[in-house]
Parts: structure tokens; sequence; C-alpha cells
């Protein structure tokens, strides 16, 4: 870990935590940005905030990249990790910025991508070995919802544990509309591949039932 200057975004009771949890990570993780810092006071702030891990922490590097077309929101964070020495996106994303709670989200997917999803349940890695079918995971949540950053945490892992899923976490309070899309009255929110919905906190089995719903779902009628 390289000691240098505290940046301010962090205070120093939460400063002097983040070495227990990004201090000897086993895997080297590589944050990528999506923005322009010229734009948005969020995009600017998140820019300064991963510029601040990964200086302060030799496991962790940044790229920052402009906006792209395809892109509704902004900024963009992917958390990518390692496979045979090379960078590989595992399908983390979080798109806002982190601010509150979800500050944790963030050191959540570190640590998550970093450990490649060894926090899940061994029943969970199972079922998730017959899964073939494309799964996106939509997470709303906001700064002020810590049920959201639990909830995170599985979508993380489950993103990291298998090929075929994605998990994205959408702060709701910096893009209202993203709510309103999907009529997410209550934080946290799930939305499964658009069209199935999880509201509230859940469990890894929970969320695995859904992601069954929704694969059937989208298996066309015999």
């Amino acid at each position: 870990m390289k000691l240098q200057a505290k940046p301010a975004i962090f205070d120093e009771e939460t400063w002097a935590q983040m070495p227990s949890f990004l201090g000897n990570l086993p895997a080297s993780v590589h944050l990528h940005m999506w923005g322009d810092e010229a734009q948005s006071e969020e995009e600017r702030e998140t820019a300064v905030l991963l510029q601040a891990l990964a200086d302060h922490f030799d496991n962790i590097s940044l790229k920052l990249l402009p906006r792209r077309v395809n892109y509704p929101y902004y900024p963009v964070i992917g958390i990518w990790g390692e496979q045979e020495g090379e960078p590989f996106d595992y399908g983390v994303r979080l798109i806002g910025w982190p601010t509150g709670y979800q500050l944790t989200s963030l050191i959540t997917g570190i640590q998550v991508v970093a450990f490649r999803g060894q926090t899940l349940e061994p029943k969970t890695r199972v079922q998730l070995k017959g899964l073939s079918t494309a799964v996106n995971l939509e997470i709303l949540t906001a700064a002020d919802n810590e049920s959201g950053a639990v909830l995170a945490k599985i979508g993380f892992g489950l993103a990291v544990a298998s090929e075929h899923i994605k998990a994205f976490l959408i702060m709701a309070d910096q893009f209202p509309e993203a709510s309103l899309r999907y009529s997410a009255n209550y934080l946290p929110h799930m939305v499964i591949n658009g069209r199935v919905h999880l509201e509230g906190m859940a469990d890894e089995e929970v969320v695995m039932t859904h992601i069954a719903k929704a694969v059937r779902a989208n298996k066309p009628a015999v």
C-alpha cells in the first residue's frame, strides 16, 4: 500500500478503515470509469474517488474513459478483475456517483472481484453451473439505502461467479427516471432481465428463485 496524503473525500474514520478492506486484496482489480469530468459534479467527484483508491492501493488501477453513446447515465464504473494475468470484465457495474451506503457497494464490488465471488454460498455456486441463459440484474438503490449495499454484494457475487450474469447497481436518487421506468416505489429494487421484479432486501436463495423465474419467462413456449 502506498502511503500518500489522505484525500479530503474520506473522513478520518473512513480512511482509517480502508486498509483493512482493500490493503490485502488477493488479486489485482482494474477500475474503469466512463464519463466526462467537465460535464457534471457526479462524474468529477467519482473520478477523484477512484483515483484516490488507485493511488493508495497497489492492487487497484484506474482507467478513465470517455462517455459512450449507448450509456444513458453517467458516470459508469466497471470493476474488472484478472484472468491469466490479463484484465477481465466480470460484468460488474456501478452507475452514478457512489455516495453514502453505496460507497460500501463500491468497496464490496472491489472485494468480490478480487476474491472471485468466493463469498457466495456453496448451494448457489452449484445452481449457477446449470445456468446457460443471459441474465441482467439491475439493482436500484440510493445513498441512504443500506439494504441496497447488501443486495449489491449478492448481485456482484453472482456476476463474478457466472459468465452469464451481469450486475448493474443504479443510483436511483441521482437518476429518478430509472425508478419511474420500473415503477420502483421502494428501494432496493432489483429488476431481472427487465421483467421480473424483486422489491426490498433478499438473500441469495430468494434472488436465485427470481432468476430462475426470469429464465423461464425468457424461454419460448413449446
